[in-house]
């Protein structure tokens, strides 16, 4: 057979395996982006995995599939790959016929926040690279990273033993309404509190055994606002997001204690913008998850003025309840408003957000 002819043969092979693919080269394939786990808190790792199947009889020679990641979402076994300023992660395949492959990725979460992977562009070609074809998946895979949780102590609180002290009150106080059996009469029971029928059932006095109430509840409110005259932007990020935190652990530290817990603040949440966060204090692990969703989702940015924030507060028909106000400044709007709120029997303690220089060296 002449050169000519070899060439001829070639050229047909190279135009009909490239025809070839650009029909049937991207059907078949699927691809999917998940992560082990749908919340993990600020520094911890959570694994990403990548599954690509090809469900034809055709081979893949290659397939690179590219996906926007936040550069606060870092693969830590991938040094080859700077994430800056959101990257595009790459992945490289080749499939035979009726194959799958799976791929993990270890990443570093640096920041809280609620992360989204929604679409994922696919690149494949033939085996000559005469031929190449794009398309875009749906990926939808998404992941929410909590607030660091802190040591209790580092929580400038108003008093050392604040949550002690509140902790020690959710304990003792006594409902008159709620009662959960009876018991013997002690030295110093008020006579209003005998059961007759069991002290004539027994033949010794008998009292009423009160439950103790639900209260106090906590509300933790977080005020984004720098300044009272601030108009914009939030512009020192880092005092925010250590309120941020201080609000987990310190809600964390109520559940565990069997207290109910709230939050409110003045931001919003990534997917309900321009509305205010307002979650009303309730007990359980089930509150103190649904918290720190929020408190991932938060954006830090204003829905409204805190003043305005603390007006609907102050229209609430609530019980009294210990307030927590984190704020960077108290101004003579919002003292006023603080007035206001312990006028309607509420309790309200600052904690004060500062630089955390001027922090360290308050300490």
């Amino acid at each position: 057979m002449s050169l000519s002819w070899f060439i001829f043969i070639i050229v047909v092979i190279i135009v009909l395996q490239s025809q070839i693919y650009r029909k049937w080269g991207l059907s078949g394939l699927n691809y999917t982006r998940s992560f082990n786990m749908p919340a993990v808190f600020e520094g911890e790792e959570v694994e990403m995995v990548e599954v690509i199947q090809n469900r034809k009889l055709l081979p893949i020679p290659w397939l690179r599939i590219e996906a926007k990641m936040s550069p606060y979402l870092k693969f830590t076994k991938q040094s080859d790959m700077a994430i800056k300023h959101d990257e595009f992660h790459k992945s490289f395949f080749s499939l035979m016929p009726f194959t799958g492959i799976t791929r993990r990725h270890k990443i570093l979460c640096l920041k809280r926040g609620f992360y989204q992977l929604s679409t994922a562009a696919m690149t494949c070609g033939d085996a000559f690279g005469a031929q190449e074809l794009y398309r875009d998946f749906h990926v939808d895979s998404e992941l929410l990273v909590y607030p660091e949780l802190l040591p209790l102590e580092d929580i400038p609180f108003p008093s050392h033993s604040w949550m002690g002290e509140v902790t020690v009150r959710r304990w003792i106080l006594e409902d008159p309404f709620l009662i959960s059996g009876v018991r013997e009469y002690k030295y110093g029971d008020p006579l209003n509190r005998i059961n007759w029928k069991a002290t004539a059932r027994t033949g010794e006095f008998q009292v009423y055994q009160l439950d103790h109430t639900a209260d106090p509840r906590i509300l933790i409110l977080l005020n984004i606002d720098l300044s009272e005259s601030m108009w914009g932007a939030v512009t020192d990020m880092d005092i925010i997001e250590r309120g941020i935190s201080y609000s987990a652990t310190i809600a964390q530290n109520a559940i565990e204690n069997g207290i109910p817990v709230g939050f409110g603040s003045n931001a919003y949440e990534i997917d309900k913008k321009e509305q205010s966060i307002y979650v009303e204090p309730r007990p359980g692990q089930e509150q103190l998850s649904y918290i720190f969703e929020v408190l991932a989702k938060m954006v830090v940015a204003r829905s409204c003025t805190f003043f305005t924030f603390l007006e609907d507060e102050l229209e609430h028909d609530s019980s009294p309840m210990d307030i927590l106000l984190l704020t960077a400044f108290v101004g003579e709007r919002m003292e006023g408003q603080i007035q206001r709120l312990r006028g309607k029997g509420h309790s309200v303690d600052l904690i004060m957000l500062e630089p955390e220089s001027q922090s360290e060296v308050a300490v």
